[in-house]
């Protein structure tokens, strides 16, 4: 096939401040990217896209993994008399004498019980669960512009999934509440990008025909690395809770290994690079396997005119506060994520106020997140991102809010439960409208942006789960107001079902300029 027409489009830029005046008609149909990767789609091309979003079971391990290992063990009294019989029956052993009472499980069976950590504040309690939290945002905010502009999606794939299992293996040696809580903060600083990272990397290595549906295949895995937690917590059982790191960091490690040796760069970010020949290389070397073999000689492909704007480490983030549009995109779908972040961390971290049994819980919300991405995959392709996301928000919160009306079981845990549902699929749906609103040049610093707030949602979580534990309504009807409001902003974000993506800010513009003269043309 002879390779006549470029990858990557460019436009003259005067032409594009011409554009509304002028109503030049749309470019000529072009070979694109998208179009290159579709033709010469394979097996193998296909499995090293679903196996970097993989990245999402260790993501999804570490970040509740605290729900076991911070838990409060169950208690009993060892003897009480007439004026001690009150004092047990109360929920904390606080204030009863030594000796009269012991846990139920081994004391390094738990965080709590291991530190004697049963009358301290919530605060204090909940202070591992929130650095790592922190750790997210702080994570996120210094590296989410490298796979941008310096490291790439792989190096950055790979740099966090190996930093995380690092210090989730160093967690194991931690001598103190407080240097288990820096643990956690290192291990969210590097697990900030992991998801983000998966999830553009994974997509920019197939088409058009297949990003979806590779997209959801993160959520998946999310969903299996999120199961993973009771099963090996329920066979921990009785075990010190430092094994839990061990089982979840040294697999983790092997994958971050095999992540730098076998798959390849994304070949639209070596094109927005300037990275012509790299590009092609990667191309030819990802669909060598495949049945069609590459015959085009590429000898027109063309790299971005603007890569020169992506010179440091801040640039992407620069290009997004500059370009107005972008920007009111961003601060709009940060303000659903932040929402959402506090449900859909907040939720599990809150099971244990349910008064049911935790790994039963834990493995129903866990469960719940399966049909989320299927309710994903299914909904993707037949109804507008913009629509579907509203919905989906109001429904968590409104179910959520029912969870403190409602006090009775099994009611109030099915309530809950849909409504992490809700949430998950609408997390899901958030994502990848992400995708498909943001150019390459800036796609993972954005989307990495919306996940920090997610996780600011997250540093909240914990402390309104301890608080929770007085007032239903401080965490379940937090939670149902703020993700019922915050979804709201999802109306102010054009809807992008259907759409191609786009590699440059440039060309962005440039479809929302012809889009918009065609809806007011007569």
């Amino acid at each position: 096939m002879a390779d006549e027409a470029p990858l990557l489009l460019r436009y003259d830029s005067a032409e594009n401040q011409n554009e509304l005046g002028g109503k030049r008609p749309p470019p000529p149909s072009m070979s694109t990217v998208d179009e290159t990767l579709e033709s010469y789609m394979g097996v193998c091309q296909l499995l090293q896209a679903i196996f970097v979003a993989f990245a999402w079971a260790f993501d999804a391990q570490q970040t509740f993994i605290n729900v076991f290992t911070d838990a409060e063990p169950t208690w009993h009294c060892t003897s009480a008399g007439d004026s001690d019989s009150a004092a047990c029956s109360a929920s904390t052993p606080c204030g009863l004498p030594p000796g009269s009472w012991v846990w139920d499980s081994p004391a390094h069976a738990s965080v709590v019980s291991e530190w004697s950590l049963q009358c301290a504040g919530s605060a204090l309690v909940g202070l591992p669960a929130s650095a790592y939290f922190l750790g997210c945002l702080f994570g996120g905010f210094l590296l989410s512009t490298l796979a941008d502009s310096v490291l790439g999606r792989k190096n950055m794939l790979f740099l966090s999934c190996f930093t995380m299992s690092l210090s989730a293996a160093l967690t194991l040696v931690s001598p103190n509440l407080w240097a288990y809580a820096a643990m956690r903060l290192l291990c969210g600083c590097a697990r900030a990008t992991v998801g983000t990272s998966a999830l553009v990397l994974s997509t920019e290595m197939v088409g058009k025909r297949w990003r979806e549906k590779v997209s959801i295949a993160g959520f998946f895995f999310f969903t299996l690395g999120f199961l993973s937690l009771p099963a090996m917590a329920y066979l921990n059982r009785g075990a010190s809770w430092r094994r839990l790191y061990l089982w979840t960091s040294v697999p983790c490690f092997f994958y971050s290994v095999l992540i730098y040796f076998w798959i390849k760069e994304s070949p639209r970010w070596l094109l927005v690079r300037g990275r012509r020949d790299e590009a092609i290389q990667t191309i030819k070397s990802m669909t060598a396997n495949n049945r069609n073999a590459i015959t085009s000689s590429f000898s027109k492909l063309i790299v971005a005119e603007d890569a020169g704007d992506f010179d440091n480490v801040f640039s992407a983030l620069k290009v997004l506060w500059v370009k107005r549009w972008a920007l009111r995109r961003l601060l709009a779908a940060m303000t659903v994520g932040f929402g959402l972040g506090l449900v859909y961390y907040g939720m599990p971290l809150n099971l244990g106020n349910l008064g049911s049994d935790l790994y039963l819980s834990v493995t129903l919300n866990a469960l719940a997140e399966l049909p989320s991405s299927l309710a994903t995959l299914f909904l993707v392709g037949r109804v507008n991102r913009r629509s579907s996301t509203v919905a989906f928000t109001t429904a968590s919160g409104a179910l959520s809010l029912l969870c403190v009306a409602v006090t009775t079981e099994p009611w109030r845990t099915a309530a809950e439960v849909s409504s992490f549902f809700a949430a998950c699929t609408a997390f899901d749906l958030l994502l990848i409208y992400c995708i498909e609103l943001f150019p390459t040049c800036v796609r993972n610093s954005a989307i990495t942006m919306v996940r920090q707030t997610i996780v600011l949602g997250g540093v909240f979580a914990p402390v309104l789960v301890a608080e929770g534990r007085k007032r239903s309504f401080l965490s379940f009807g937090v939670f149902g107001t703020v993700v019922g409001c915050c979804g709201l902003f999802t109306a102010c974000l054009p809807e992008t079902r259907g759409r191609s993506m786009c590699d440059t800010m440039e060309e962005e513009e440039l479809k929302q300029m012809i889009m918009s003269t065609s809806t007011t043309t007569p």
